[in-house]
């Protein structure tokens, strides 16, 4: 791949900090005000004020909605199941704790953003933390994650309408509609445009829970449920990974901020995904487990019936395609940026520019639907994907971030120990997930006799 000039240096006005008295007394010591050593670039889109196509006017509810969109899809209705393999008191714990981490570890997105203004990606953060080399490690594990992602979306469309159905065709061809309707939805090149299909994803995904639990709660009105429950290490720490895993989305936060009409405004979409994500995950869970029972199904609509399901199914199509869209989105940009930074190419409409654009998202879903199709035990190795770089991308890597806004003054007051504390808690965290999740995704790889490969056999 041709690799463009980066963007360009440019001079940012001295501080007035005295660093001196800034050392000397710690506690009134901001880390983001810290002097940085590391020359600050431009962003990417540089001066948008007579561009054709401006990307920095992303309003910050929008930036919000994007981001429940790409967050909450199907996999919320796994968690009831997460629920009853550990219990009510101790799910509850897990939920609600790590949607607190997830929280501060999006909070330290948002302020390395803020450090570095030119950073767009993962790569970019990547860069400031290993150089080049971090550049292309980071840069190639978010692409990768997100084809992933983009085709555990085909592969739910697929068993989506197959369910809808009843199978009334081969699932290839409900995988190449699936591609084609989300390879047209992710043709707008700015997610100001793609602000709007997450409105309709949120709407839906909402819907289908309501009515997955009114449906458990008006047929299963005496589930018998338990506080806590007995299980063994894995059993219990799987399920807790599954809840922690349902946080995964930060590896799209630094796109996001980018074209942020304000990036300061971060922090408020970031309020709003948590406060949505945390109330609709605690209401699903407890509620589709206390009335489904123990042995709820995963997903759990399952436990609604057949029509129940096949009608849930359809409601949710929207969450399906759309959160597949934004996802590739960020993969086609990050290949997008990567070509034309540092040049007006991205701002224009001409054939050149909408060309590459389309032809980038044309690609990236032919590969992602390739993947969905021709590995057979794909949903296993999507759970290795997302242990491998999602606990990273959330935890791990957002954990060292705050370690290196903070670099020399880990312990320098109460205030600095506790965001210490925090991000070596984060980092903990991440390598846990990442230990069990591929142990737990690589056992059941092993276990799974497997199917095969383009296949036209009913995958509901």
């Amino acid at each position: 791949m041709t690799t463009t000039t980066r963007p360009q240096i440019v001079d940012i006005e001295p501080t007035n900090i005295d660093t001196n008295q800034a050392w000397a007394n710690p506690d009134a010591f901001d880390a983001e005000k810290k002097p940085d050593p590391t020359p600050q670039r431009q962003d990417a889109f540089g001066d948008e004020e007579n561009a054709e196509v401006k990307y920095k006017v992303l309003k910050w509810w929008q930036g919000g909605l994007l981001m429940v969109s790409e967050t909450i899809s199907l996999g919320i209705l796994s968690l009831p199941a997460a629920v009853a393999g550990m219990g009510l008191a101790p799910a509850l714990v897990v939920l609600i704790g790590m949607g607190l981490l997830a929280t501060y570890t999006g909070y330290l997105i948002g302020k390395f953003k803020e450090r570095h203004p030119h950073i767009s990606s993962m790569a970019d953060a990547g860069e400031v933390l290993m150089g080049r080399f971090g550049y292309e490690l980071f840069g190639t594990a978010q692409l990768l994650f997100l084809v992933f992602i983009m085709a555990s979306h085909i592969l739910t469309f697929t068993v989506a309408l197959n369910t809808i159905t009843n199978h009334a065709t081969c699932s290839i061809v409900f995988g190449i509609v699936g591609m084609i309707i989300s390879c047209i939805l992710s043709l707008p090149r700015t997610l100001e445009k793609v602000s709007w299909f997450s409105l309709v994803s949120f709407v839906s995904i909402f819907s289908a829970v309501m009515i997955c639990m009114v449906a458990v709660g008006i047929q299963n009105p005496e589930a018998i449920v338990h506080p806590t429950v007995e299980t063994n290490l894995v059993t219990g720490f799987t399920a807790a990974a599954n809840i922690a895993f349902s946080y995964v989305s930060h590896n799209t936060f630094f796109t996001f901020i980018a074209e942020l009409k304000d990036p300061k405004d971060f922090p408020k979409a970031l309020a709003l995904l948590q406060t949505v994500d945390m109330t609709l995950y605690i209401v699903a869970a407890v509620v589709i487990y206390r009335f489904a029972g123990a042995d709820v199904t995963s997903p759990a609509l399952g436990s609604a019936g057949p029509l129940i399901s096949r009608i849930a199914y359809g409601v949710a199509l929207p969450t399906i395609v759309i959160a597949g869209v934004i996802n590739s989105h960020v993969a086609a940009k990050s290949i997008y940026i990567r070509l034309f930074a540092g040049t007006d190419r991205m701002h224009k409409r001409d054939f050149a520019a909408v060309g590459s654009w389309v032809g980038i998202a044309a690609v990236l879903w032919l590969v992602a639907w390739v993947i969905a199709e021709a590995i057979p035990v794909f949903n296993n190795l999507l759970s290795l994907i997302t242990a491998l770089f999602g606990s990273w991308f959330t935890f791990g890597f957002t954990g060292i971030f705050g370690l290196h806004m903070d670099q020399g003054l880990w312990f320098a007051s109460p205030k600095k120990t506790i965001h210490t504390l925090l991000n070596f808690f984060a980092i903990s965290v991440g390598v846990v997930l990442c230990v069990l999740g591929l142990y737990s995704s690589g056992k059941a790889i092993h276990d799974n006799p497997g199917s095969a490969s383009f296949s036209c056999a009913n995958n509901a």
